[in-house]
């Protein structure tokens, strides 16, 4: 968006409009669960009118952001800039490995001073509209309810308290067992096992790597073959099958009423013209989510270490019908669940709709409209 070149030379800070946003602070984090998990930060940001309100932005929004604005603003030459162009301050770069909380943390001092030199630019740049959007406080920003917000109380004086020291040998534990489970040897769900040395190997975030000989100490029972615990330090979910129990948990707790997190099962095959692999893929999530087609697309990929993959369901007469957005998506959890509702009986945990996916260049499977 190209701006008089008056505004520059007249107006500055008393041309802008009472709505232009004039500093932004990152008051704090939020973890987003679901099928990808990431944090947000929360954004404290005040106008030329001194109104305050609160965003929440992703990395990836900031990183998009200052990609439209090098390509609008960036001079050719960064010593000789243009009449409208200018130099950008610097983003931090992407971080591909490491974890998600530490990393968030690490980018707040990066990304407010990246905000507040943004905000002291020229007055010309702040009316860009794309600017202007990302600190603008959409319906979904109002709506949100923010916690206590770290860096927006007052200073407090942190009192240390000692935890006293607990018996980790009389806590509930198990032992990684140096035999697999009799189903392992058959079952296409595993097919690196024997590879693994009997090993367990999770594929996803909720669920727990072991080890044989590990000592696992049990937290709650998911549910009649999945446990929850702890092991170096590593704290996700397995299978019972795979350890041996030194210790149970105490009955109210197998029966899930101890306190934890809960998790579903979603059943996804992956069909090949060499046979079908079948997972089921633990999530973080209640059985009423109803995740994006991204999110899908990216979760199976990353299961089955396929790129080229499309998704699809199988409707009431059994044929597969190719899953492409988000409504596509909606269409196959609603008639899963009509279906679910008849002769498909599936276990409490696990989600009403099922994952078939196939090669993106098989054609044989279309597409139809709801």
């Amino acid at each position: 968006m190209a701006l008089p070149q008056q505004l520059r030379s007249e107006s500055d800070f008393d041309q802008l409009p009472n709505n232009v946003p004039i500093s932004a602070t990152i008051a704090d984090i939020e973890e987003k669960k679901g099928f990808i998990d990431y944090f947000r930060f929360v954004i404290e940001v005040k106008t030329k009118g001194w109104s305050k309100y609160l965003i929440y932005r992703r990395y990836r929004e900031f990183f998009s952001l200052h990609q439209i604005l090098e390509s609008r603003y960036s001079p050719e030459d960064p010593d000789k800039p243009g009449p409208n162009t200018c130099r950008l301050p610097s983003l931090p770069g992407k971080v591909f490995i490491g974890n998600k909380r530490e990393i968030a943390e690490s980018r707040i001092p990066e990304l407010n001073a990246y905000m507040k030199r943004l905000l002291s630019l020229p007055t010309w740049l702040l009316l860009d509209e794309v600017l202007r959007m990302f600190f603008y406080q959409t319906e979904e920003d109002s709506h949100h309810q923010p916690r206590a917000l770290r860096r927006l109380r007052p200073p407090t004086r942190r009192v240390k308290t000692v935890k006293p020291k607990t018996d980790l040998f009389s806590s509930p534990r198990a032992e990684s067992t140096l035999v697999p489970p009799d189903w392992l040897t058959t079952s296409p769900k595993c097919p690196t096992a024997l590879n693994a040395m009997f090993d367990f190997c999770s594929s996803s975030k909720a669920e727990l790597n072991l080890k044989r000989g590990d000592l696992i100490f049990l937290l709650h029972r998911v549910n009649t073959d999945w446990l929850e615990g702890t092991v170096n330090d590593q704290t996700g979910i397995f299978p019972e099958s795979f350890v041996k129990i030194i210790k149970p948990l105490p009955e109210s707790e197998s029966e899930g009423e101890g306190e934890g997190h809960t998790y579903s099962c979603l059943r996804c095959c992956l069909l090949t013209p060499s046979g079908i692999q079948t997972r089921d893929v633990c999530v973080q999530e209640d059985l009423n989510i109803q995740p994006t087609h991204k999110e899908l697309m990216s979760r199976m990929r990353d299961v089955f270490k396929v790129d080229d993959i499309a998704l699809n369901y199988r409707d009431y007469e059994g044929d597969l019908i190719r899953v492409l957005d988000d409504k596509d998506v909606l269409l196959m959890i609603k008639e899963s669940r009509g279906q679910a509702g008849g002769a498909v009986q599936r276990p409490v945990n696990q989600f009403p709709w099922e994952l078939l996916v196939t090669m993106a260049s098989d054609l044989s499977v279309y597409n139809v409209e709801g």
